[in-house]
């Protein structure tokens, strides 16, 4: 995670970053729970780059949660993570990832891959106006 927020300022993006430390925390931003107060009118995010490896809830029951709900359906989600899995790759994207990418150990390269995503996943992507205004 501090890779990629090295990244990310390297390169300049200045979107709000929202980090959750573990995939409980991550739904919780996202639908709210008991202790947030979240509130649904607040918008989406963007993005969203889900690691598999994550404490509480994984990363892939994070998907599956995301994809379930209306609200939260066309929400572009990029698996961003260090695993090799194969069934990792097949099952991301059979739950509806609609990226899966392999974190370069070298952060030159790390820092390049963070740089395109943020010009396609927060410049060019567009999703449809319905997303986050569902009920």
């Amino acid at each position: 995670m501090a890779l990629t927020l090295r990244a990310l300022k390297q390169n300049h993006i200045t979107n709000e970053i929202v980090v959750a430390r573990d995939g409980a925390e991550a739904l919780a931003h996202l639908f709210g729970d008991k202790e947030s107060h979240w509130d649904k009118s607040q918008p989406l995010p963007q993005v969203v780059l889900l690691d598999l490896k994550l404490p509480k809830i994984d990363g892939m029951e994070v998907l599956r949660r995301i994809r379930s709900e209306p609200r939260t359906k066309f929400l572009p989600v990029v698996i961003l993570t260090s695993s090799k899995e194969e069934q990792d790759l097949v099952q991301g994207y059979s739950l509806g990832a609609n990226s899966y990418i392999r974190k370069p150990v070298d952060f030159s390269q790390f820092s390049e891959a963070v740089r395109n995503l943020g010009l396609y996943w927060l410049l060019l992507n567009e999703v449809p106006s319905l997303a986050g205004s569902l009920p």
